[in-house]
C-alpha cells in the first residue's frame, strides 16, 4: 500500500443538499481551496453514483426530502464505515446534532455555512477517512496473508512473537530446532515480515483484529 499517495492525493468531497444555490456556493468554495467537489441533490443520487466510494468526505444537509442526512449516515456506517461526514443544517436541531455526532460525524454546522469553519472540518474529515481506509486495507491484507499460514506455522508464529528462542519452541512442540527454523522462515515469508520486530508488530495487529489468532496464540503458550 502506498501510504504517501493516500496523504498527498487531492481531496475529493461530495456535497449533498436539496437546495441548488447552496450546492453551487459550496462547490465554488471548495474548488477555490483546491478541493474537488461533486454535487448531489439527494442522498439516493449520491449512493447511486459510483463516486460515493471514492470521495474522502461527504458534506450533507441534515434535513432532505425522503432519505435524510441521519439515514444516510446510518447506511454509510454499514457500507462505508471509513467515510467521514460533515453535517450542515438550516435548523437548530439539538437532538439531530447529538445523533449525528454519536454516529461519528466530524462536525455539525448551521447554515449559512462559514467557510472558515467548513474548510478545516472537511480537511479533518478527509484525513480521518483516509486513515480509517488505510487501516482497513492493512487489516484485509494482513488477514489474507495469515490465512495462508498453516496450523503448525501459526503455533510457531505465536511462540516466536512471544519472545521464545528457537530451541525453546522446539522443546515445547517436540520437534527439532532445524524444523522450527524452517517454519519460522516460512512464517516470515508468508507474513511479508522484514524482521522479527516487524513480525511482532504484525502479530500485535492480528491480536487486536483476529479471534483466530488470539485462540492460536493462547493455545501455543
Amino acid at each position: 500500500m502506498n501510504t504517501e499517495a493516500h496523504v498527498w492525493a487531492p481531496i475529493k468531497i461530495a456535497i449533498i443538499d436539496d437546495e441548488a444555490p447552496i450546492r453551487r456556493a459550496l462547490a465554488r468554495l471548495l474548488k477555490s481551496a483546491g478541493i474537488g467537489a461533486f454535487t448531489f441533490s439527494c442522498a439516493r443520487e449520491f449512493l447511486d453514483d459510483p463516486i460515493h466510494q471514492q470521495v474522502d468526505c461527504a458534506v450533507t444537509d441534515m434535513r432532505m426530502p425522503g432519505f435524510d442526512g441521519l439515514e444516510l449516515q446510518e447506511q454509510l456506517n454499514r457500507t462505508l464505515p471509513h467515510l467521514s461526514l460533515v453535517f450542515i443544517t438550516g435548523h437548530g436541531d439539538i437532538h439531530g446534532s447529538v445523533r449525528a455526532m454519536k454516529g461519528g460525524a466530524v462536525d455539525f454546522l448551521e447554515k449559512p455555512v462559514d467557510g472558515d469553519a467548513l474548510l478545516p472540518a472537511i480537511r479533518r474529515a478527509a484525513a480521518r477517512s483516509r486513515a480509517l481506509k488505510a487501516s482497513h486495507e492493512e487489516r484485509v491484507a494482513l488477514e489474507r496473508r495469515y490465512a495462508e499460514v498453516t496450523r503448525r506455522e501459526r503455533e510457531v508464529f505465536a511462540l516466536v512473537t512471544s519472545g521464545l528462542m528457537n530451541k525453546q519452541i522446539a522443546a515445547d512442540l517436540g520437534v527439532t530446532e532445524k524444523t522450527i527454523k524452517v517454519h519460522r522462515a516460512r512464517v516470515m515469508e508468508k507474513m511479508g515480515a522484514k524482521s522479527l520486530a516487524d513480525l511482532v508488530r504484525k502479530a500485535e495487529r492480528l491480536g487486536a483484529w483476529s479471534a483466530d489468532y488470539l485462540k492460536t496464540a493462547s493455545a501455543a503458550r
